[in-house]
């Protein structure tokens, strides 16, 4: 088996051409940053809303794991019978996967904002919205990124589903090993969709650390001295 899946991942055939390696992982890569990047866009001001006030937080928490609860393949499938084949259903269903991991980041990188340095906030006069960009979203970020990391991790190891609906990816090099029973195929796209998700979350890594406030950056640093 480790025989043939060398011989696999060595033949040139398999890099090259629109249904190659690194032309599928493309298309995996593209499928991942736009639904976790749609994800954001919708849950990263919706938790940031509901950690400042305080509202509606028991009903967002519920519908979140919900959402987690949803199996991804057969909500894609489901929108694939009513949408059409497409990229639509794929995405969607990738979407809303990622929501729940960036909401809670969010909403927790909020409200967990220390309530001595709120207080002082308000002390010093500021608005409520002053309060909420000033001090409470920076202290924020480093939650608000684990989030879209995790949500992110997830969604790479999922997005193998939009094979399921005619679309490419990393997932289509793993059903067509499926479909003839060619495990050293299967075990390559495996790979690839491993090795696909450490780079990413490598990436978003070293963005958590540039995009961390300066300060937060100096406490951190002060507190491993």
């Amino acid at each position: 088996m480790f025989g043939e899946l060398i011989a696999w991942l060595t033949d040139p055939a398999h890099w090259t051409g629109s249904d190659g390696v690194p032309a599928q992982t493309g298309r995996h890569l593209y499928y991942c940053v736009v639904s976790v990047a749609l994800a954001a866009l919708i849950a990263v001001p919706l938790g940031i809303g509901i950690g400042h006030t305080g509202r509606g937080a028991v009903a967002v928490v519920a519908a979140s794991n919900a959402l987690r609860a949803l199996p991804t393949l057969g909500l894609v499938t489901l929108l694939a019978l009513g949408w059409g084949i497409g990229e639509g259903p794929a995405l969607a269903g990738l979407v809303v996967l990622a929501v729940p991991a960036v909401l809670s980041g969010a909403y927790a990188g909020v409200r967990n904002a220390p309530a001595d340095v709120v207080d002082a906030a308000r002390g010093l006069g500021m608005t409520s919205w002053q309060r909420l960009w000033r001090v409470e979203v920076p202290l924020a970020v480093p939650l608000v990124l684990g989030g879209v990391r995790s949500a992110m991790l997830q969604v790479v190891a999922t997005a193998a589903v939009a094979a399921y609906v005619g679309l490419g990816g990393l997932g289509r090099i793993l059903l067509d090993g499926l479909k003839i029973n060619d495990y050293a195929q299967m075990a390559a796209a495996a790979i690839a969709i491993a090795a696909l998700a450490v780079l990413l979350d490598a990436l978003l890594a070293g963005a958590s650390r540039v995009l961390l406030p300066r300060g937060l950056r100096r406490a951190a640093r002060t507190g491993r001295g």
